[in-house]
C-alpha cells in the first residue's frame, strides 16, 4: 500500500510559479513510478508529468513542456512538481499518483492522493 498526500496548491497570477509536493508512505517508494495528473471542472482527468525510479526517466504532457519540472527525492519519499509561467488554463485540481510500473496514459495508476487545488488568475 502507498499513501500519497499533496501540498502546495493555491492561488497565483498568470505568469507566476507554484511548487506542488507529494509525500508518499511506504518503504519501497523508490520502486514506484510517480506522476501528476490534473482535472479541471467539466473536464476529464489528464496526465501532466511522470518520473520513474532514480529520476532519469521523465515524461511531460505537451501542454506543460518547458514550463513544468517533475523531480523526486527517494530519501525523503517525495515527488515535486515545479510549475512556472502558469496560465489560467492550468487551473485544476492536481493529483499525485503512484504506480509500480511506468505510468501509461489512458490507464489509471494504482494509487492516488486526495488532490490539491491550483487556481491561476488572469
Amino acid at each position: 500500500q502507498v499513501q500519497l498526500v499533496e501540498s502546495g496548491g493555491g492561488l497565483v497570477q498568470a505568469g507566476g510559479s507554484l511548487r506542488l509536493s507529494c509525500a508518499a508512505s511506504g518503504r519501497t517508494f523508490w520502486n514506484y513510478c510517480m506522476g501528476w495528473f490534473r482535472q479541471a471542472p467539466g473536464k476529464e482527468r489528464e496526465f501532466v508529468a511522470s518520473i520513474c525510479w532514480s529520476g532519469g526517466s521523465t515524461r511531460y504532457a505537451d501542454s506543460v513542456k518547458g514550463r513544468f519540472t517533475i523531480s523526486r527525492d527517494n530519501a525523503k519519499n517525495t515527488v515535486d512538481l515545479q510549475m512556472n509561467s502558469l496560465k489560467p488554463e492550468d487551473s485544476a485540481v492536481y493529483y499525485c499518483a503512484a504506480n509500480p510500473s511506468p505510468i501509461v496514459i489512458g490507464r489509471s495508476p494504482d494509487y492516488w492522493g486526495q488532490g490539491t487545488q491550483v487556481t491561476v488568475s488572469s
